[in-house]
């Protein structure tokens, strides 16, 4: 056996967002465990860069982390809706803009050993702002801050937010590379 396989499923809690439960697993070793899992729809997150390369970052209130994270736009994906849909959509209402160019960054897993929320990266230019819509339990401050210095708040642990963090070092990662194949294209 290469897969896992639930045996049993104990629904303990199901709500807007997620579902818990206890499931009884057959492992691919063939060992049986219980498990308490919190299954999630997923989401979708985005590096929204502009001209000058400053990122838009949101400064939001999380009452589970009991105070104000550094994050970027992101958001739940809605039934029917693609993992790029959900980028979109998000973008849109928390940070009031639209995007033309998008790339794919990949994905995440949140929390694996309990969770089953998968996160798609995005990195968005060909910036236009628009008004934003917040939700009424979200209290956002939208800021734009130079790239570097984003970066420079991940190693310092300013920014603690995972999927901000990933999608800031992997935004980073693919420019730099960018950067290096046009010098070398350069330079030939």
């Amino acid at each position: 056996m290469t897969e896992a396989r639930i045996l049993k499923r104990e629904p303990v809690f199901e709500g807007r967002v997620i579902d818990v439960a206890l499931e009884s697993v057959a492992m691919p070793s063939g060992q049986e465990v219980q498990l308490e899992i919190i299954r999630h729809p997923g989401g979708a997150a985005t590096v929204a860069l502009d001209e000058q390369d400053r990122v838009c970052l949101l400064r939001q209130f999380r009452h589970a982390a009991d105070g104000w994270l550094w994050e970027l736009p992101a958001g739940k994906i809605d039934p029917g809706e693609t993992p790029r849909d959900t980028a979109t959509r998000e973008l849109a209402e928390e940070a009031g803009l639209s995007a033309e160019d998008w790339i794919d960054l990949g994905r995440m897993h949140s929390s694996p050993g309990v969770f089953t929320e998968v996160i798609h990266l995005w990195m968005a230019r060909g910036l236009t702002r628009q008004p934003h819509a917040h939700e009424q339990d979200e209290l956002i401050e939208i800021h734009w801050l130079p790239l570097a210095q984003a970066l420079d708040w991940c190693n310092d642990g300013e920014i603690t937010d995972a999927k901000t963090l990933i999608g800031l070092y992997r935004a980073h990662g693919m420019i730099k590379s960018a950067l290096e194949m046009l010098s070398e294209d350069a330079g030939c």
